[in-house]
């Protein structure tokens, strides 16, 4: 039960340190990982979000609409499929994305902190295994490329 324990212990705090870095760009840790994909990714639709973040089509539509709210992105529709909108990060997104990319790079360093470079490999591979062997038992099924981001 170790394990369960300090995966809890290491997502709680994550987020809540990621929450008090991310506050001077008005968003959070439920928020960033959207805005980077958005950036890297222009034009992406909302629909495609669901297979890359494994959480639940509701909660992708109230970040959406939070991230839009605040400033960050735009939608326009997609003129094959009137339900599904095409997302694209604004001026504000885009002046801030390698800032919160930093944030988020000082924080995998700050959890990973005197772990050596082969160790952090294998511990990445660990925790993609585990993501694999969970989501399969559940029935989540997902491309083989959406574990490596």
């Amino acid at each position: 039960m170790k394990l369960l324990k300090w995966l809890s212990v290491a997502d709680r705090f994550h987020k809540i340190y990621l929450d008090r870095q991310l506050a001077p760009f008005g968003i959070n840790s439920s928020q960033y990982m959207f805005l980077i994909k958005l950036c890297d990714s222009p034009g992406i639709l909302q629909d495609s979000l669901m297979d890359m973040f494994y959480i639940h089509p509701s909660n992708i539509v109230r970040t959406i609409a939070a991230l839009e709210k605040q400033g960050m992105l735009t939608r326009s529709p997609y003129d094959k499929d009137k339900r599904t909108w095409k997302l694209y990060p604004t001026d504000r997104a885009l002046s801030a994305i390698s800032e919160i990319r930093a944030v988020c790079e000082k924080t995998e360093e700050l959890l990973l902190q005197g772990i050596s470079e082969t160790d952090k490999n294998l511990f990445t591979g660990f925790l993609m295994q585990a993501g694999k062997n969970i989501t399969a038992e559940l029935g989540i099924e997902r491309k083989e490329e959406e574990f490596h981001g």
